[in-house]
This record gives C-alpha cells, sequence and structure tokens, in this order.
C-alpha cells in the first residue's frame, strides 16, 4: 500500500486542521495509507516576540518546507494565512480547501462573559498578536488597551484565563471551531469592526511545484469559490507588498458572477486608514486543462482544474485595488506602521 506521508506544526490546532485535509484524501483515495510527520517551526519556538518583530516571512512554514525539499515528507497542511504570498522556489500551494468562518472572535474573561468589546470597562486590556487587529479595532474601541499575547490557542486561552491582565482576547474564529472551542466565543466580529486577515479560515496544502503527481492528487481539494477569493486577497496583499509587519485586512464575497473585494491598510495605531472595494466579473465554467503551462502558479497557487480565466480575473482584482490604494497614498501609511514597527 502507498504511504503519503503529510507534514504539519505540532500545535493541537495544526493536528486537527492535518487530520481533516488527511480524511478528506482518504474519501478520495482510499487505497492510501497517509503518515502524519509533526515538525515544529520558528515561529513556535520564539514565543516571547510579537510575530510582526520577528520580520520573518515563513515564521511557521520554512521548516517544513525544508521537509518538503528534502523529500523527508510529500505534502504539507498549512493555515493559508501563514502561508506568504511568494513562495520560496520550487514550492507550490497545490489545493485551498473549503473556507471555514474567515472572521475574528473575541473571547472574554469569564468574569467578563456576556459583555461586548463596546461594553468593556475603559482602559480594559484586550490581548492580539496581530497589528491588523490591534489596529482596527483601536481605531473603533478607543476606550481599549490592546497588548501582544503570544502561544498557541490552548497557551493563549489558558492566559486569559488564568492571569489576571486581559479582560478579552481575539483570535479566529475558524480555529476555535475547529478545536470545539464554539462555546468561548462572545462576540464574533464584523466586516465594519474587523476585516480579516488574507487567507483566514482557509487550509492551504503544499507540494513541490515539479512534483505532477502530489499536484493531482491534491488537486481535487480545491473548493472553487475559496480559491478564486484567496487568489484575489494574496493578489492584493502581494501588490501591495505588505505582509505580518503591517496592518493590512480583506473582505470578499462571491455573489452571481461577480466576486467583490474590499481591502484595507491602517496606521498602527488605526489613527490613519484607507480602504476601497472594487468588483470584477468571474466565470467559472468545468474545464480540464491539457498540457503543462510555463508557470501555471499564481500568487503560489496551482490549479489545473479550475478555469485559468477567472484565476486570472481575480489575480487582476486584487492588483487593481492594490493600484488604487497605492495611487491614494497607501504607501505612505504601510512605509510609517512598518518604520514604526522596526524601531518599537
Amino acid at each position: 500500500m502507498r504511504v503519503i506521508r503529510v507534514g504539519t506544526r505540532k500545535s493541537q490546532l495544526a493536528r486537527i486542521q492535518t487530520d481533516s485535509v488527511v480524511a478528506m484524501l482518504k474519501a478520495f483515495y482510499p487505497g492510501l495509507r497517509f503518515e502524519i510527520v509533526a515538525m515544529s517551526t520558528t515561529g513556535d519556538k520564539i514565543l516571547d516576540t510579537a510575530l510582526s518583530k520577528i520580520g520573518e516571512k515563513s515564521l511557521f512554514t520554512k521548516e517544513l518546507e525544508h521537509a518538503l525539499e528534502k523529500n523527508e515528507v510529500d505534502l504539507v497542511v498549512h493555515s493559508l494565512k501563514d502561508l506568504p504570498t511568494v513562495l520560496p522556489p520550487g514550492f507550490t500551494i497545490g489545493a485551498i480547501c473549503k473556507r471555514e468562518n474567515p472572521y475574528d472572535a473575541v473571547v472574554f474573561h469569564p468574569k467578563f462573559v456576556g459583555k461586548t468589546l463596546e461594553t468593556l470597562p475603559e482602559k480594559s486590556v484586550v490581548g492580539t498578536s496581530s497589528l491588523r487587529r490591534a489596529a482596527q479595532l483601536q481605531r473603533k474601541f478607543p476606550h481599549l488597551e490592546f497588548k501582544s499575547i503570544r502561544g498557541n490557542l490552548n497557551t493563549r486561552l489558558r492566559k486569559l484565563d488564568e492571569l489576571q491582565e486581559f479582560s478579552a482576547i481575539i483570535l479566529a474564529a475558524a480555529g476555535l471551531q475547529r478545536m470545539g472551542w464554539q462555546h468561548r466565543v462572545g462576540q464574533i466580529l464584523q466586516p465594519e469592526e474587523c476585516m480579516y486577515a488574507v487567507g483566514q479560515g482557509a487550509l492551504g496544502v503544499e507540494v513541490r511545484a515539479k512534483d505532477q503527481d502530489m499536484l493531482d492528487l491534491v488537486g481535487v481539494l480545491h473548493d472553487p469559490e475559496t480559491l478564486l477569493r484567496c487568489i484575489a486577497e494574496r493578489a492584493f496583499l502581494r501588490h501591495l507588498e505588505g505582509g505580518c509587519s503591517v496592518p493590512v485586512a480583506v473582505h470578499t464575497a462571491m455573489k452571481d458572477g461577480q466576486l467583490y473585494l474590499t481591502g484595507g491598510v491602517w496606521s498602527l495605531d488605526g489613527s490613519d486608514s484607507m480602504q476601497e472595494t472594487m468588483q470584477a466579473t468571474i466565470r467559472v465554467t468545468a474545464q480540464h486543462e491539457d498540457g503543462p503551462e510555463d508557470d501555471p502558479q499564481l500568487v503560489g497557487i496551482t490549479a489545473r482544474n479550475i478555469p485559468r480565466e477567472a484565476q486570472l480575473a481575480a489575480e487582476n482584482l486584487g492588483i487593481s485595488l492594490a493600484s488604487l490604494l497605492l495611487n491614494k497614498g497607501a504607501k505612505n501609511i504601510l512605509d510609517v506602521a512598518r518604520q514604526l514597527n522596526d524601531a518599537h
């Protein structure tokens, strides 16, 4: 029986996510056996520094890619938002699975259960490891203070419950759902309060770019709507040259053949911001392309079973929106945010 080796981070959430992808693959390929190889990444080891300060694009992916490169694993499962918009040469995202809830959730300290961010007492401290969340929420809720909190989901929840430091913490709703901790969610943040990170809520399967066999194997997992939304989001971020160290956020929706993309940039304290919405017509007709193309990758993603025209339209939408914001002065906001972040 052929064995497919699947790389993953060691955290409980990463394991749950990987198990869900393996379960989908098993349903398609009952004759294959899957072996899970778990490893620690730089981001898992450096826990005393805010992510945005470490300044490394591939914090949670580098060690996994190293194993992929050395042929120790055949594919790797990631949270798509951890994957940089430009992958190292030789790698590609061979599948993007159907997205779960992409929004951010607020988990409150037991003594504040029943509250919302709006009704928390003045100067309450809210924990988040994300500049994107802190910038948007500071702007929306000036009575609150935002402080970095690191560690995996289990660690962050423990810090919230056991230390008297935080009144609430902000986490991705999808992660809480996958862990079965929906009961802890006190509030889901709407786009007008806090737009989400590029790729949030979706899982990406990374493979070696030239491994046609694996590309065919995992390609069945592509969810067309999630794929097109995430291509637009990643193209927007890539064109802005945003990463962990600047507050960039998005919101996408597909409706009646139209893909809507809202994107925004913020200063670190949220006082300065800029956002715009654009839409594009996307036609998704079934299509199987014969013969390899020169470079089938778009923003690091290979999807031969989804119409190329639709993918290009999604990528173009992301680039157009980023260009619009850059023309209106977004570069200045991002440059200042980057310099301030580096200086702190």
